[in-house]
């Protein structure tokens, strides 16, 4: 399937509620359900074509075929390593996640995060599973990828060495689920060697679907406090740490009783009356459930005996605990806040926001015009519109303006790291914007625009994202490379306290086309005689024929740098004057196509060589077929086809110099008219190569 196509079906499926964590769309077509009722019924356990147990699903360099680290590794499934394994026991917890021979500690203290909230775990590790009596050899994990979630089969065949997991593991060695876990997201990014390096918050959001921000405590923004309780309304998770400096340091225990290196989650932030003035406070979780604060606020500490009014305070030796929100800024180095979509809440009385998101593409050539830095070519980047009507609800907060988050998401990277690839440098740029939306803004808008928000860095991490709040209005957002020219995929979001409209901002699709004609007193009697020479006397000739005359016309052409027009080519335009040509009127006027970016990327692609030049003869035929695609009416689109199915190469419709002398004219003239006025570069036509096996005149 193309990836037009490919685009329009992922459109309808999620239009018809496929892509959701209920009706999750199945990874490389595998049905679990069918697969395990298929191994039962031959009483044979799952083996992952899809996955192997081999050395490619390991890695491709530290755990490559021929590295050191994956000598002696065999692949055994747990029923092969302890007597009686078990999927879970007694709820996951963080004990169940230890960290093996692979730099995923990003992805393990996101999973660790997952344990928090039974709902969330519940979407990612489902529950009809495990080595009871279904027991098949087979798993399935959700993850969101993307825009829409995916059901991820593998089987149970995991690395070990020397008798012992290789990666994740459990603490006692009896549960799987983490490291069955890891190995479905393996699966996913191309092999383990790919997990290596990341960001908790990118584990956060294909466990949740939410948007993730992270804010560095040593430059909090100055309305932190009040971005934590209304990450909380909002049902977000929220998680907190403190940096180490050493490995030594690694879940030491402070002398108040705090562990470094070590995640916990914030789960709620409020005010007191305390002597007469308001204190802000923060409720911070422990996963060991014990080792508590013993600061300001802790349990039974003095401050809860001087607080006026409602009193928060909580007594168990549960690892929950209140501490002020000074002190937490003071302690703590960084906070991690993953806002939820509304369908990964369970709780109907905390505040949903609003959710948008686009696809999109940079495309070398068309549409990756880098960052701002690029003035030339940073116009061409794919460009939406946010319009932002409604205030937020906050009479207290001192500010007037729309709250919302901007995540920039590059796809699939990690799966090309077995390509010697990695992560782009990405980020965005926002611009006040008034006018017509239909419109792809120009270069001259950005030259003489500045920038009312950005990203706050361009960073390689699979996301960018980035809080704002501004007055109501339309906004231009605009997500970049750092650099330009750098082909990817990207996913954009866009999440708002109120609801808002976020759409592309690109060019309709037309054409309006004026009607070149030639008079029999403009053609070149040279021309004229070596046309009749080749026709004879039925004045027709073929593509062959007609490829002839062409690379003869363009071999004196002393500004035009061709090695000659290819077959193809000398098809395209024999169809082109049979079944357009003669369908041209007086209606035609004006001299210039409006492309959008999708169609754009398609000829780029097409018709591009790799230095991004098109040579002359690509340079006719994307002509050729641009006309044909506007000018020919339903009965001229289906005689098209029918000839194209009888491999017209044999055809003879040329029937008269005329026409042909037209075809040069609109070439030469029209179209180079009209991709100069479209701001193309001139190095583009400065050149020309032959197809492979093909020689010029």
């Amino acid at each position: 399937m193309s990836g037009v196509a490919s685009t329009l079906a992922k459109k309808r499926a999620l239009a018809a509620g496929f892509g959701t964590n209920s009706n999750a769309v199945r990874y490389l077509n595998q049905n679990f359900e069918a697969l395990r009722a298929q191994c039962r019924s031959s009483g044979q356990l799952f083996c992952d074509p899809t996955f192997p147990a081999e050395p490619e699903s390991l890695g491709f360099n530290e755990l490559g075929r021929n590295s050191h680290k994956t000598r002696g590794v065999t692949w055994k499934r747990p029923t092969e390593l302890v007597s009686n394994p078990d999927f879970i026991v007694d709820g996951a917890t963080r004990t169940d996640i230890c960290q093996g021979a692979l730099g995923d500690c990003w992805l393990l203290a996101a999973i660790a995060s997952l344990t928090m909230n039974k709902f969330v775990m519940e979407r990612v590790v489902p529950t009809d599973q495990g080595f009871g009596d279904d027991y098949a050899g087979i798993f399935h994990f959700q993850f969101w990828q993307f825009g829409e979630w995916v059901d991820v089969v593998i089987d149970d065949r995991l690395p070990v060495k020397d008798g012992e997991l290789l990666f994740v593991h459990s603490a006692e060695g009896r549960e799987f689920w983490s490291a069955l876990l890891e190995k479905a997201y393996a699966k996913v990014n191309g092999c383990y060697e790919a997990l290596s390096g990341g960001s908790t918050t990118e584990g956060f959001e294909d466990f949740t679907g939410g948007i993730a921000e992270n804010y560095d405590l040593n430059r909090p923004p100055s309305n932190l406090f009040q971005i934590i309780k209304k990450a909380l309304e909002a049902g977000a998770l929220l998680g907190c740490s403190i940096d180490i400096t050493s490995a030594a340091d690694s879940e030491a225990v402070t002398r108040q009783k705090l562990v470094k290196g070590h995640a916990y989650s914030l789960t709620g932030a409020t005010e007191v009356n305390y002597r007469g003035r308001q204190e802000k406070l923060v409720r911070m979780r422990n996963p060991w459930g014990q080792v508590e604060w013993t600061g300001a606020w802790s349990d039974g500490s003095s401050e809860w005996n001087y607080v006026q009014g409602d009193c928060p305070h909580a007594r168990s030796e549960d690892g929950e605990f209140w501490m002020s929100f000074s002190e937490f800024q003071r302690n703590y180095s960084r906070i991690e806040v993953c806002t939820l979509t509304p369908d990964a809440i369970d709780d109907n009385s905390v505040k949903h926001w609003s959710v948008s998101k686009f696809d999109g593409t940079w495309r070398r050539g068309s549409t990756a015009g880098g960052c701002r830095n690029h003035p030339y070519t940073f116009w061409t980047n794919p460009q939406f519109v946010i319009k932002l009507d409604e205030e937020d609800d906050d009479p207290d907060d001192g500010e007037v303006g729309c709250s919302f988050v901007v995540g920039l998401i590059q796809k699939n990277r990690r799966k090309l790291r077995k390509q010697g690839e990695d992560m782009h440098t990405i980020g965005f740029a926002i611009y006040e914007f008034h006018g017509q939306r239909e419109v792809h803004l120009d270069k001259n808008f950005f030259l003489t625009h500045a920038q009312t928000a950005r990203s706050e860095t361009f960073i390689n991490l699979r996301e960018v994202s980035s809080r704002f709040k501004l007055p109501p209005g339309e906004y231009l957002i605009v997500p970049s490379t750092f650099e330009p020219h750098q082909n990817g995929d990207f996913c954009i979001r866009v999440f708002s306290e109120k609801q808002t409209e976020t759409v592309p901002c690109d060019d309709p699709v037309s054409a309006d086309l004026s009607d070149e004609t030639v008079s029999d007193e403009e053609v070149d009697s040279g021309f004229r005689n070596l046309f009749t020479k080749l026709a004879g006397a039925d004045m027709e000739i073929s593509a062959y024929e007609l490829r002839t005359i062409m690379n003869k016309i363009v071999a004196k052409r002393t500004d035009i740098k061709t090695d000659g027009f290819s077959m193809e080519t000398c098809k395209v335009m024999v169809n082109l004057m049979d079944v357009s040509f003669t369908a041209w009127g007086a209606e035609h006027q004006g001299e210039r196509f409006s492309l959008n970016n999708t169609i754009y990327q398609q000829l780029v692609a097409r018709y591009s060589d790799p230095d991004m030049t098109i040579d002359f003869d690509n340079f006719v035929a994307c002509l050729m077929r641009l006309e044909m695609m506007f000018s020919e009416s339903d009965d001229q689109r289906r005689e098209r086809e029918r000839l194209n199915k009888l491999h017209c190469s044999t055809s003879r419709v040329v029937k008269n110099p005329s026409d042909f002398s037209r075809a040069e004219t609109l070439t030469s003239v029209f179209f180079l008219r009209d991709l100069q006025e479209a701001g193309c570069p001139p190095e583009w036509l400065h050149r020309a190569r032959p197809e492979p096996g093909e020689a010029g005149s």
